[in-house]
């Protein structure tokens, strides 16, 4: 089989290997060395900040972490973006156990590192990247236990995301959909881009093996079924599902299939390009009295319906780096000056649907 990865090094900021696992035996240690040359040269070079290498028919793809990098090494054709994956689920495994990834939470835990690297990766390939179920059977003092475990039958079965033998008093399920609103507007007004970024997060606290479905306002679901469109279908782009999720029944009739993992975790993540009128409208003019003192009038404009809030509402209005000695008076809310930022800050607690106000600022600009 080709595309599997020849070892997994952990190294420092140095470039010194911390733990290194070699899995197919085709890659020495000797290889850290000439990954970090490569990326030496690499950070002279702004043109060329992707995370992966390439020298002497040796693939490196890494990431970092804190001060710590975590690299694969090749030398098949490997699909980059998966291993890239692997590494980042990788530092969640760690995480897990060690509360924060570093170089000295390595140190003090070689053992534990030993025994994950063997599970979440064999022969070169990804295994078994839930923290949750990796926890059952290799725990950081597993030395002091005289009883071997049998590995959980996660491990051994389909659903390795969700252990055996969930029971609760009560069955619950949440959902809450999470969306955020990225707008570009040039300088007369208009939007030059829209789009919305979503999440579906679930918190599941079912007993057994459930299999649970969810169905959406997909314009393409709708279509295909014949039925009319207008008004509530959405179009949605660029889907990320949770490993759980069933793709095959979902590519067929759109349906969301999937038996869940125990607790929370993010069922799907989305984006929609579509004209979205903003929120809140934010207007500024800027007054120059003089060389040095300037006076800025905001204006922000809540653009939906009367009977919803906007709560904890902050908009940061930027001011010259060389700017002192501001004096803010607002109509709603609260706002500051902060020199860290170089910009106003202006917090609004509860802001109502429909509703205009205003913040006008004086300041000092000290120039030369």
């Amino acid at each position: 089989m080709a595309g599997a990865a020849s070892a997994l090094f952990l190294l420092d900021i140095k470039g010194r290997v911390l733990v290194w696992r070699d899995y197919r035996g085709d890659v020495s240690a000797a290889q850290a060395e000439r990954f970090f040359t490569k990326l030496i040269e690499k950070e002279g070079d702004p043109q060329s900040q992707d995370p992966v290498v390439y020298d002497n028919g040796v693939t490196y793809m890494f990431i970092q972490h804190s001060n710590v990098y975590l690299m694969t090494a090749t030398r098949q054709n490997c699909n980059a973006a998966s291993l890239l994956f692997f590494l980042h689920r990788v530092v969640d495994v760690f995480k897990h156990y060690f509360e924060e990834l570093e170089e000295e939470s390595l140190r003090d835990n070689f053992v534990v590192v030993y025994e994950l690297l063997d599970e979440i990766m064999d022969f070169g390939y990804p295994q078994y990247t839930e923290a949750k179920i990796l926890s059952e059977f290799i725990k950081t003092d597993a030395y002091r236990m005289e009883v071997t475990q049998r590995p959980p039958m996660a491990v051994t079965n389909a659903v390795s995301w969700r252990s055996e033998g969930i029971n609760y008093k009560k069955n619950e399920v949440f959902l809450d959909v999470v969306e955020s609103v990225n707008i570009l507007v040039n300088s007369n007004g208009q939007i030059i881009r829209s789009d919305v970024v979503g999440a579906l997060k679930m918190r599941t606290y079912l007993s057994g093996m459930p299999e649970c479905k969810l169905g959406l306002n997909d314009r393409v679901l709708l279509e295909a079924q014949g039925r009319a469109t207008k008004g509530k279908a959405i179009d949605l782009e660029d889907i990320k599902f949770h490993q759980c999720v069933r793709l095959a029944r979902f590519e067929n009739d759109r349906t969301i299939s999937f038996i869940p993992p125990d607790g929370s975790f993010d069922l799907m993540t989305y984006r929609l390009s579509t004209q979205v009128k903003p929120l809140i409208w934010v207007e500024a003019q800027v007054e120059k009295h003089s060389r040095s003192r300037v006076e800025i009038m905001v204006k922000a404009r809540s653009q939906f319906k009367e009977r919803s809030t906007a709560t904890n509402v902050e908009i940061m209005v930027p001011v010259p780096a060389d700017a002192s000695s501001p004096n803010v008076r607002t109509s709603m809310g609260s706002a500051a000056y902060a020199p860290e930022n170089d910009a106003l800050l202006w917090k609004i607690r509860s802001f109502p649907g429909g509703k205009v106000s205003s913040a006008n600022s004086k300041l000092i600009k000290f120039s030369c």
